[in-house]
């Protein structure tokens, strides 16, 4: 191959890559800032008679094998009601495209849920970046893994005894909500009960994450897969389609089975940062396997799902529901 064509088919890859850091970062500001008057239901005005928020709280240890220290932080939102035996725990994982974004975005989210009597959890995890060029969607999804055990005895140590949890997330976080949810539910320390997402990446197939061009390039899309996985992948494993064992890890549709939680999700069906030919595998699953779930397609929305406020406002009724289904407060 000649020098000429190798330097441009290095530049194409670069710019697959580029483009998919720069939409997914531009998902944390795609978010509408004017709410309809529904959304009210779902948010409160935060005070003292509703909860106490304890910020920035440690969650590194020892035994912490993944990441940077500076990140492992989680905000604590306790429900003032402290009198009951047992609380039920939501944790909601920001969005940022595994580059950015932070846990105080979903302050709105996790003061609400705080406010129907969940001790409530946001966290941080170590982003991609040019100091932190190891970090992978699988090292992440690790990090989440680590955390849950400390929030439940910080828990614990302010007088709220968890014994059950969902946990939810939106983008990235979607994605890591998913692989706690899927993958790590049997290991997690508190029983997980549901899960809602919206617009998380599930499956990683070439072919359908074509709006960063990952099905005109094999070397692209095993530069892409790779680095999300933390692993190798070649580009003759993109071409033989034999490289779904290196992604599984990441990939929350290849986790669902008979046992898995009750789930509520939502995509749109023009969204082109998360692939919408993306979602079809975990639908599938969740099909195949006859897991209690309800799915979300918003068709005239991309990924901020801000064009189908009808169907909007039906999902977070329906996380409503299941919440006070799988997970009740008691």
């Amino acid at each position: 191959m000649s020098g000429e064509k190798v330097k441009g088919r290095g530049l194409f890859i670069f710019l697959c890559i580029a483009v998919f850091i720069v939409v997914f970062c531009v998902s944390v500001l795609v978010k509408c800032t004017a709410k309809p008057d529904w959304a009210k239901k779902y948010s409160v005005e935060w005070s003292d008679k509703i909860g106490t928020a304890h910020n920035d709280i440690s969650y590194h240890s020892a035994s912490t094998e993944y990441g940077d220290e500076k990140f492992h932080k989680f905000d604590l939102y306790v429900p003032a009601d402290n009198t009951k035996e047992n609380y039920g725990l939501v944790v909601y994982l920001h969005a940022g495209g595994f580059t950015t974004g932070d846990k105080y975005d979903d302050k709105d989210m996790l003061q609400w849920l705080c406010s129907k009597g969940y001790v409530t959890a946001g966290i941080n995890y170590t982003l991609r970046d040019n100091d932190h060029e190891n970090v992978s969607v699988y090292s992440q999804s690790m990090e989440i893994k680590a955390s849950v055990s400390v929030i439940a005895e910080k828990a614990k140590e302010f007088g709220y005894n968890l014994n059950q949890m969902a946990i939810a997330g939106g983008s990235a976080g979607g994605t890591l909500a998913m692989l706690y949810a899927y993958r790590d539910a049997e290991q997690s320390p508190i029983p997980v009960k549901m899960l809602f997402e919206a617009v998380g990446p599930s499956s990683f197939y070439a072919e359908d994450w074509d709006t960063y061009g990952l099905n005109k390039s094999a070397e692209a899309a095993a530069d892409l897969f790779g680095i999300m996985a933390g692993t190798t992948i070649t580009e003759e494993d993109i071409k033989s389609n034999n490289y779904q064992d290196k992604v599984k890890n990441i990939s929350g549709w290849a986790w669902v089975n008979q046992n898995s939680v009750p789930t509520v999700i939502a995509y749109g069906a023009h969204d082109k940062v998360c692939p919408f030919k993306t979602v079809k595998h975990l639908v599938n699953a969740l099909k195949d396997n006859n897991v209690d779930y309800k799915y979300f397609e918003l068709p005239h929305s991309g990924h901020a799902l801000q064009n189908d406020n009808k169907i909007y406002r039906q999902y977070m009724d329906t996380v409503n529901e299941y919440l006070e289904k799988y997970l009740p407060v008691v």
